[in-house]
């Protein structure tokens, strides 16, 4: 999907054929995969502790009582693209039993780093079907797994993964319309940004079937980051929108913009933080459906702010990664 990485500079990256090649030989288990995935999926790995201390800052014990699936898939990273100043974005092939709903993350396992990362997808269940391949989008900060996708990470490294989260947008086709409004904060965006992308994918399963498949309402995202260069996805996400103008829609709210703001985002751009007013305008009590991600007290503003204006607290929907 090359709208995707509109925008990207590509860093590294590998041929069609080599993505083939990888889903391939990743579908045969290496014996130092299968050691890890026995090391990680020990006896005791189903009972881990729920943590709730705010200061927990490990993503197995903060995610002790999600949902996770049972299998650890290996995995080999195919291209890595700078997607912003402090964003790497990794395009991985994986196993062929490997998958995922929109919203969800993945228990991210480097061979010799002891920490296991936790990142969600920031590509749709739709570019698995199709390439074989998902991605992820990796802030740069200290903690050894994201340090390892800057630093050390390579065209061909190899991984393990295993996707977990109760937090995802999976509708069936029999299910009612729902209007979804997506209210991301920094690289919260990810999760959402899968979810837009497979709404996008289902509004063209939609298109192509005469309207015959899935009961899509609207979605709205709101998008909130310091300035315009660390809004991950911008382009494309303005592109989507465009091709359903009448479904998708969004606003890009920056904090701390210094720079003018380029002429093609300015229609998009509003200056500080999401309003109550842009929450009303997007909310219907009966019909909408919320989800959040992003810094607690973005996450706690905001929830409080939508129950104010009347919508339920069973659809508000959040992910809290900080």
């Amino acid at each position: 999907m090359l709208s995707v990485l509109t925008g990207s500079r590509v860093a590294m990256s590998a041929p069609c054929g080599f993505i083939c090649t990888a889903a391939r030989s990743i579908s045969r288990q290496s014996p130092a995969t299968a050691a890890l995935s026995r090391r990680l999926l020990g006896p005791g790995s189903a009972n881990r502790r729920n943590m709730s201390s705010k200061r927990q800052t490990d993503h197995l014990e903060r995610t002790a009582s999600n949902y996770r699936q049972n299998a650890l898939y290996p995995a080999q990273v195919c291209g890595i693209m700078t997607e912003s100043e402090t964003v790497k974005r990794l395009k991985i092939a994986v196993h062929p039993d490997f998958s995922f709903k929109a919203g969800q993350w993945v228990d991210f396992f480097i061979p010799g780093v002891e920490k296991v990362g936790g990142f969600s997808m920031c590509s749709s269940p739709g570019l698995l079907q199709r390439e074989g391949v998902v991605e992820l989008a990796v802030k740069y900060t200290k903690h050894p797994p994201a340090h390892w996708v800057h630093t050390v990470c390579t065209v061909g490294s190899r991984v393990a993964m295993r996707v977990g989260g109760d937090f995802y947008f999976d509708p069936l086709p029999s299910d009612p319309a729902v209007d979804l409004l997506l209210v991301a904060g920094g690289v919260g965006i990810n999760p959402l940004y899968s979810i837009l992308l497979h709404t996008s994918d289902l509004l063209h399963v939609n298109q192509s079937s005469g309207a015959r498949g899935y009961n899509i309402g609207s979605a709205h995202l709101c998008y909130s980051a310091k300035n315009t260069q660390e809004l991950l996805f911008k382009n494309a996400i303005i592109e989507k929108c465009g091709a359903f103008p009448n479904k998708l829609s969004c606003n890009f709210h920056v904090t701390q913009q210094r720079a003018e703001v380029e002429p093609h985002l300015q229609p998009f751009v509003k200056s500080g933080r999401v309003t109550e007013e842009e929450l009303q305008a997007n909310v219907d009590p009966q019909r909408t459906l919320c989800y959040l991600c992003g810094p607690p007290p973005m996450i706690e503003a905001i929830s409080k702010t939508l129950m104010d204006l009347g919508l339920p607290k069973d659809r508000i929907l959040f992910e809290k990664w900080w």
